[in-house]
């Protein structure tokens, strides 16, 4: 439990006051510490509160650190268990217990340690005095509400003070709790909803019951924390490959100063041109991604072809006809990007079959790829940092109007026009474009995960 709702968001720093932090937090232990001592301590002989004391241990053996919409806690179903049939004091020795086992196997700091001691057990020992107190009779439908009432009472008062702690003990500016706990909120029904059907188990077929749905429980959490690995896994694997790829397009820069603001820009126009001729959202994503890494190849490419105005031989244009095939053959060996690799291969073809690499024509060639080639064309018309003197938009588009149908698909051809038509200069020449913006990696990290 400590995992799931303890406060995630990193925030801008501020002064820690890690005494204040643990002067609050102790105050708190020691006002819980209280209320066990006053409340009746029958039920720790009940054989209940040595089973969930061992899920609650289980469930930290088997856990991962959560996020707040994706897995739920067994521990905090033992909680709640022992909120309905417990009572206060056995609430809080299972979750005092759980919290120092989480401890021993992790180590994390001992003033985290000192926190999480008040901000968990505490509250969901106030959720078990209040159900105590309404005395809802087992097994009715009063009984479940209000067990869900309460166990959402401590949780919310959980992320309350457990947040607030962390603030003052990190030097973090105050979360909203109230986010926090909405973002929580489809952990929540879900933990509510398992503990009340295995109250429902527990109440008509006893401890045999209970004990093979808290199994069950606890063995859902460990699937659950193998999709959590997968996906840090995921996310390291994707931030070191686009880590790759936007120094490659960097490195390429140093030798040709167009090549990031190029990408940028073929990047932009090929994921405008998809919208507007009402391409779906990932075919959309699709030309924007291979647009930014369509001359990926080019890497390979000696510096002297990469010179403005050097004069070229037959093998030069041989190097130059296989970068397509370079930077489909990167992309395709890093394995993320699917389909964007045979665009890249494919954005120098032409729909009358005299483009290279392999020489395609008309619907052979995938149709994201036309897009690309025609924001390509278009941007090298246009460009001030190209070797030949640019063309304002007008003259671009009579230049790609004039080899519409040989060279680029006249389809979107007419897509850029009308795409840019009523655009900024800014825009249509797209002298501002920026490779970081457009590259915009936390967000394609974000994307690739929650795909695994």
């Amino acid at each position: 439990m400590r995992e799931m709702y303890v406060s995630r968001v990193t925030v801008a720093a501020m002064h820690p006051r890690p005494k204040l932090a643990l002067s609050l937090a102790s105050a708190v232990i020691a006002a819980s510490i209280a209320g066990f001592a006053l409340a009746q301590h029958k039920t720790l002989t009940d054989p209940l509160t040595g089973v969930l004391i061992a899920v609650s241990i289980a469930s930290v053996l088997t856990a991962t650190l959560q996020t707040a919409n994706s897995n739920f806690a067994p521990t905090f179903i033992s909680a709640l268990l022992a909120v309905a049939f417990l009572g206060p004091a056995g609430t809080f020795v299972v979750l005092f217990t759980a919290e120092l086992a989480a401890w021993a196997v992790e180590r994390y700091r001992w003033r985290a340690l000192v926190v999480n001691l008040a901000g968990i057990p505490g509250p969901m020992m106030l959720a078990a005095f209040l159900f105590e107190a309404a005395g809802p009779t087992e097994g009715s439908g009063s009984f479940y509400i209000l067990l869900a009432a309460t166990g959402i009472f401590g949780i919310a008062l959980n992320v309350a003070l457990v947040g607030s702690l962390m603030d003052v003990l990190d030097g973090r500016r105050a979360n909203a709790p109230l986010r926090e706990f909405v973002e929580l909120a489809p952990t929540v029904v879900i933990s509510v909803a398992m503990t009340l059907t295995i109250a429902a188990g527990y109440i008509d077929f006893g401890m045999t019951a209970l004990a093979a749905l808290l199994i069950a429980a606890v063995g859902a959490g460990y699937m659950l924390r193998l999709i959590a690995q997968s996906r840090d896994q995921a996310r390291e694997y994707v931030n070191l490959s686009w880590g790759v790829l936007s120094s490659l397009v960097r490195t390429l820069n140093e030798r040709d100063d167009r090549a990031s603001r190029h990408s940028a820009a073929v990047a932009r126009f090929s994921r405008d041109m998809a919208d507007v001729v009402g391409m779906e959202d990932k075919e959309i994503e699709l030309a924007h991604t291979a647009g930014l890494l369509h001359d990926i190849g080019k890497f390979a490419l000696s510096d002297r072809v990469m010179e403005r105005g050097t004069r070229l031989t037959e093998v030069d244009w041989r190097g130059i006809r296989r970068h397509p095939d370079i930077g489909a053959d990167l992309l395709r060996d890093i394995g993320v990007y699917g389909p964007v690799s045979e665009i890249v291969r494919c954005h120098h073809e032409r729909v009358d079959g005299r483009g290279y690499p392999r020489g395609l024509k008309g619907d052979e060639i995938p149709e994201v790829a036309k897009i690309v080639a025609v924001a390509e064309v278009y941007d090298t018309l246009t460009a001030p940092d190209t070797y030949r003197t640019p063309m304002n938009s007008f003259e671009a588009l009579r230049e790609l109007r004039r080899v519409a149908g040989e060279q680029l698909d006249e389809r979107y051809v007419e897509a850029l026009a009308t795409l840019l038509a009523g655009r900024s200069l800014e825009y249509r020449h797209a002298d501002a474009a920026d490779f970081d913006i457009e590259l915009a990696m936390e967000r394609r990290i974000k994307d690739a995960v929650t795909l695994t």
